[in-house]
């Protein structure tokens, strides 16, 4: 399991890297190795503003489907494009390139609630 020190975590298993006002959002290490094989990302709130906690879209694998929730409040400004032709990046590389929307932060004390990497791997037990 990979927990990088840089990156914010929830407890709905998605990350959030900050990059000065905007940020990326992404499945955990875990939460793709739980999902099992990745076979589509969408997410069709381009555009749109969401609230901490509430679904941009929904990932899903051979064996479920699983909303993802935004980790802090901010407008969607990209879906990582890569995702349509290989869905799988998110199991490959769940920290890279399998990103799965960029966003524009609203609230950034938002972040605060949010685990870090070693409150993040006791919540897991890992």
């Amino acid at each position: 399991m990979n927990f990088p020190k840089e990156l914010k975590y929830t407890n709905d298993h998605e990350w959030i890297r900050v990059e000065g006002n905007e940020a990326y959002v992404g499945i955990t290490d875990y939460a793709q190795s739980e999902l099992g094989e990745i076979v589509f990302v969408d997410v069709t709130s381009e555009g749109e503003t969401i609230r901490q906690g509430e679904a941009f879209g929904s990932i899903e694998a051979v064996k479920t489907v699983s909303d993802l929730l935004m980790p802090i409040s901010g407008e969607v400004l990209e879906v990582n494009p890569d995702l349509e032709d290989q869905p799988e990046l998110a199991n490959s590389d769940a920290y890279g390139q399998g990103w799965i929307v960029k966003i524009s932060v609203s609230k950034a004390s938002e972040l605060d609630k949010l685990l870090d990497a070693d409150g993040y791997r006791a919540f897991i037990g890992k």
